[in-house]
């Protein structure tokens, strides 16, 4: 595949922590409050007016923004979630992520609300047991022969990226499905929580570990699953028109984190392309296959010592950077020289594991893990406290607060602790403009002009808009721009 369409998915952790604005169903109050003031004051997009999903997207839940993306209220756990537009470049991935962000915050000081009420960029509630995704897409050839027979080539890959791709954590988690005694997880009141459910297990507070690399680790309990509450898998497949072209799929990796640290937005998104190009052109050795992907995603994440070792199966051990590296020199040997993105992603990752092998503490820059780890070991010598206090807890989550003007990760951009891979203006840009060289342009010239004439009969998907009853434009290839076709379909409209 010349290129790959690349997409991510953030649910968000929302905090109220004020009683003015809080109470009962304070959040979900004000979730809700978000989303209907972007679409319905600031108009940032078009509101859906049919049920993408009854269950999870019902009517009036969320909508497409001028930027090409989604803004949505998921319905489990009803966090508030952004969608990143369908993007090739991996620069481009990051700065469309990164506009969610400035988007929502722009949404809690419209309504006064910045005081009282927090946005976080995690995956992790420590004391209350719950997680939520950060989701990729990948446009990928997931045949059922094709996709059964590069999974066990895929998962080791998945497994050890966290390495430099995990956001860290606090503590730990540990399921149990016997004893509910210590069971620190409320399941939601809505019937919608607990749909489809085949497993049901209670949520304790693991003091065992002290600090981890993944956010999530703890939480997985599948490689591949289909139902993704209480059975999270580190691949949910996908069979939906989010990318359906010419015989291609998304792969919808549920595994992930959302990281603050732009170069580990992109380092992850663009080494896991270059992987699925590896297994495109079946060029990826056996010897990266593991005995227990599961087990080996947990060890890694609470190894306290770095060594990170794995088990492959041919009993053999080894590093999970060594690992990496198995990927890193097919890359070597068969992509180099693809185009440049592909070309600074090869060279990037091969720093990054020699870094990693040598100190891991002069990526503090670069990875979310390293830096979060080391501003907590100085707070630690400063104030006296231990692994374990709550304190540590607190500092944890606000490194993950999208209020530039109040989150410690922007602390560290403004002491240029943070390595840049944007500018502001790019981000702010990202914001109101759509990618240039994908179907996103088509679409959100579509939704600019419709907002623009006030137009309220109307249906939008990924790979459609219809006006009416009879009117549509099909946007199939997400290669595509579809911008003189979206000129066309617009003025042939009787405004």
């Amino acid at each position: 595949m010349e290129q790959r369409i690349v997409g991510i998915e953030t649910e968000f952790g929302c905090m109220v922590r004020n009683d003015r604005v809080g109470g009962r169903g304070g959040a979900e109050r004000i979730v809700e409050a978000v989303k209907d003031h972007a679409f319905l004051r600031r108009r940032l997009g078009l509101l859906d007016m049919h049920a993408r999903d009854y269950a999870f997207e019902p009517a009036r839940s969320g909508g497409f923004l001028v930027n090409g993306g989604r803004l949505y209220v998921d319905a489990v756990g009803s966090h508030e979630e952004y969608a990143t537009p369908e993007c090739t470049n991996w620069r481009d991935v990051v700065a469309f992520d990164r506009a969610g962000r400035v988007i929502l915050q722009s949404l809690l000081e419209d309504l006064d609300l910045s005081e009282d009420v927090a946005f976080y960029a995690n995956s992790i509630d420590h004391f209350g047991g719950h997680t939520f995704g950060c989701h990729e897409n990948y446009l990928v050839d997931i045949s059922a022969s094709a996709f059964r027979g590069s999974l066990s080539l895929l998962m080791p890959f998945l497994v050890t990226r966290q390495i430099y791709a995990g956001v860290g954590r606090v503590g730990g988690h540990k399921l149990n499905r016997h004893d509910f005694r210590r069971n620190i997880m409320n399941v939601g009141e809505h019937e919608v929580d607990t749909m489809w459910v085949a497993d049901f297990y209670g949520v304790e507070i693991d003091d065992t570990v002290d600090f981890q690399l993944s956010q999530r680790a703890d939480h997985i309990v599948n490689t591949v699953s289909s139902r993704v509450r209480f059975n999270r898998a580190i691949i949910n497949p996908k069979r939906d028109s989010y990318y359906d072209y010419s015989d291609l799929h998304r792969l919808h990796v549920l595994y992930g984190e959302p990281n603050m640290m732009e170069y580990a937005t992109w380092l992850k998104v663009a080494t896991t392309c270059i992987v699925l190009d590896l297994l495109d052109m079946k060029v990826v050795p056996t010897d990266v296959r593991l005995e227990d992907a599961l087990s080996t995603l947990k060890s890694v994440s609470r190894d306290e010592s770095l060594k990170w070792h794995v088990r492959g199966t041919n009993g053999k051990t080894m590093s999970a950077i060594d690992l990496q590296r198995f990927y890193l020199e097919a890359a070597q040997k068969h992509l180099k020289g693809k185009d440049a993105q592909t070309d600074e992603a090869i060279y990037e990752w091969e720093s990054t594991l020699a870094l990693l092998e040598r100190d891991p503490m002069r990526l503090a820059d670069k990875l979310d893990w390293v830096a979060k780890k080391k501003m907590l070991m100085e707070y630690m010598d400063s104030e006296g406290v231990e692994w374990g206090d709550d304190v540590l807890h607190s500092l944890d989550l606000e490194y993950h607060n999208i209020n530039s003007a109040t989150g410690l990760y922007y602390g560290l951009e403004e002491l240029g602790e943070a390595h840049r891979m944007l500018t502001d203006d790019q981000i702010q840009s990202a914001t109101k403009t759509p990618p240039q060289n994908t179907r996103a342009k088509g679409r959100a010239d579509v939704i600019s002009q419709l907002i623009a004439h006030k137009w309220g009969r109307y249906l939008i998907d990924w790979d459609w808009v219809r006006v009416d009853k009879d009117r549509h434009l099909e946007l199939r290839n997400p290669f595509h721009t579809y911008e003189s076709e979206a000129a066309s379909f617009t003025k042939s409209l009787s405004w």
